[in-house]
């Protein structure tokens, strides 16, 4: 089940404003208790050049869950902050790249939204967050520059890890994370590519992938985008194959823009019911015309109801 925003909360709690009913029930429980939940989409809406559409009316857009349409709840265009987390491949084949990479990783927040905050996971073997969260450029270089590259590539558990750290500790409602590598998965421990799927399923976070793969040979290559294309599908995101490393500088622009102009919309779903299942998702744009990217779904799971701050 999704996690409604604060947005879409604060939209359910106005209509209440108006009611005989306050939203809060005074017991000793002090529950928040919203009977219709809302999905909460975040889609980027693109035309055949890939270039990004962003004036489309709410009228343009249907969503449909499992093949049913939805109706639309909450709907708007706007550059939120956001937490992101940047996820940076430190194995040994890295070193050469290393450079770009890092200037890549600055120039992608200071493209972003200043109230965005933002921390650095290394990984190699292993997975290291070495900057915490922050929006301090100063810190962030820092961060990005230190860490001499060596050793294999545990890709799947550093995003793991990862968005374990977006969901305990990120302070904005739109999560997302930047993954940037430049070969195949070679050091995981236990989390396969299907677990990590399903994983970013449930945490609503928006992946984005750069690989660097073009010294990989064909079998190594293919698997390495097969990883990247699901978790970038899964989640919404994109994924970005440049020919060489020094397009990586512009990709990071590109995602800063990318994720600073989609549009939100939220949806209440017709089946209510919380069975555990994996519901599809769908959005299509202006009958069509355009191409939309948001996550392909969400498990419709139970959440704790939301308790009132004393």
């Amino acid at each position: 089940m999704h996690r409604l925003s604060k947005a879409a909360a604060l939209l359910i709690l106005a209509g209440f404003a108006g009611s005989s009913q306050p939203p809060l029930i005074p017991d000793d429980q002090a529950v928040i208790r919203v009977d219709t939940r809302l999905v909460v989409l975040h889609c980027a809406v693109v035309d055949k050049k890939g270039g990004l559409i962003t004036n489309l009316p709410q009228s343009a857009f249907k969503v449909y869950e499992n093949k049913v349409e939805q109706p639309i709840r909450l709907f708007r265009r706007e550059d939120v902050p956001v937490s992101l987390g940047i996820v940076i491949d430190n194995s040994g084949s890295m070193r050469d790249k290393r450079a770009r990479v890092e200037a890549a990783a600055v120039k992608l927040v200071k493209a972003s939204n200043p109230q965005d905050e933002v921390f650095v996971v290394n990984f190699n073997d292993e997975a290291y967050l070495d900057v915490p969260f922050t929006s301090d450029i100063t810190k962030l270089e820092e961060g990005v520059a230190r860490i001499d590259s060596r050793g294999g590539t545990a890709l799947r558990d550093a995003v793991s890890m990862s968005i374990d750290y977006l969901k305990q500790e990120g302070k904005k409602d739109k999560k997302v994370l930047l993954v940037i590598t430049d070969g195949n998965d070679t050091a995981s421990a236990g989390m396969t590519l299907e677990k990590l799927v399903e994983k970013i399923h449930r945490s609503e976070v928006l992946v984005y992938g750069i690989g660097i793969l073009g010294k990989e040979d064909a079998r190594d290559r293919k698997r390495a985008m097969r990883a990247i294309d699901a978790m970038t599908r899964a989640s919404g995101g994109a994924s970005y194959y440049p020919g060489e490393v020094a397009e990586v500088e512009q990709i990071a622009e590109q995602v800063a823009h990318d994720i600073r102009n989609q549009y939100v919309i939220a949806y209440s779903p017709l089946n209510q019911n919380l069975d555990g299942t994996f519901r599809s998702i769908r959005v299509v744009a202006a009958n069509g015309r355009y191409s939309v990217r948001t996550r392909s779904g969400y498990y419709a799971t139970p959440e704790p109801a939301k308790r009132a701050s004393r």
